[in-house]
């Protein structure tokens, strides 16, 4: 097994983004209501991407680069095993926040840290933008949820009004930089 190498897309690597097995049986999801995170049942199965979801995914990936943002992949040999990608723009009151816009890691790759070297590119690459916090508007499953919190993402303190209105079922965390 080669070691799983890290480092910055080019933007003509962005359409390997498609090539992410997301393959993943849900069980459980969080809903936040009153400041508390509740899980319920929320059984279904990914087997793939959906098209427009996907293609949607891509053409902000390639908004994130152009605006000067970074996505990093972690490639073993040719094959993208996961990638993350960070936002320039700062948010928050303070402008203290750059947005995580995605980290997916590959079934096949799952379990291998893979996801937490990831998490520590994206506060690198967050710190290098001025930033003393990572905002993630997370998919409330409760492997990613759970994923996060365990990274050290606590509840964000100061809700994006804006990520909240495209993604309201959405669970918003923050992860400390420093």
């Amino acid at each position: 097994m080669k070691e799983i190498m890290y480092r910055p897309f080019k933007r003509k690597e962005i359409e390997q983004i498609r090539t992410i097995d997301r393959a993943e049986s849900i069980y459980e999801s969080y809903e936040y209501k009153e400041g508390i995170l509740t899980l319920v049942p929320d059984h279904y199965e990914i087997s793939e991407w959906k098209e427009e979801d996907l293609d949607e995914l891509i053409t902000a990936q390639y908004k994130i680069i152009d605006a000067g943002g970074t996505i990093i992949g972690a490639f073993d040999g040719e094959v993208l095993a996961g990638a993350v990608s960070i936002e320039k723009k700062k948010r928050g009151s303070a402008a203290e926040y750059c947005k995580m816009d995605m980290l997916y890691v590959s079934s096949t790759y799952r379990g291998r840290q893979i996801g937490q070297h990831l998490i520590g590119e994206a506060k690198r690459e967050g710190k290098a933008f001025g930033a003393a916090k990572l905002y993630i508007s997370a998919t409330p499953t409760k492997a990613t949820v759970d994923f996060y919190l365990k990274s050290g993402a606590t509840l964000t303190t100061e809700l994006d009004q804006e990520l909240f209105d495209y993604q309201p079922l959405d669970i918003h965390l923050e992860l400390k930089i420093q």
